[in-house]
């Protein structure tokens, strides 16, 4: 199974305990971050390389990997995510560039599912 794989079916049976928990807090959580990323004043393209650029700065690889899905999804070309990912790495320094390593290898897995 590959990395696409494995990110995504864990991300899929976690989110599935955790909303099975029924929880307010954390379904209010889950519900405004589908909401925030709906289409609206920013375009779905927009929303996801401001996604993808501050999950890299927060050096959140799951939410890069996440962010990945959604930018292939919407069709944002390899020249977007990585103009995208070039201005996360400066904004967040140097100690950015593992995870825009991980970055690089999601992004080109995803291409070959």
């Amino acid at each position: 199974m590959g990395l696409v794989e494995q990110f995504n079916d864990y991300r899929s049976k976690m989110n599935d305990q955790i909303l099975a928990s029924d929880d307010l807090i954390i379904k209010r959580i889950f519900n405004l971050d589908t909401n925030a990323y709906q289409e609206g004043v920013l375009s779905l393209k927009s929303k996801e390389l401001i996604g993808l650029t501050c999950s890299l700065v927060l050096r959140c690889d799951d939410c890069v990997k996440y962010h990945l899905g959604k930018c292939k999804e919407v069709g944002l070309s390899s020249e977007e995510v990585h103009e995208a990912m070039g201005i996360a790495t400066l904004v967040g320094g140097t100690i950015v560039i593992p995870h825009l390593r991980k970055a690089f290898e999601y992004w080109g897995e995803l291409h070959h599912v």
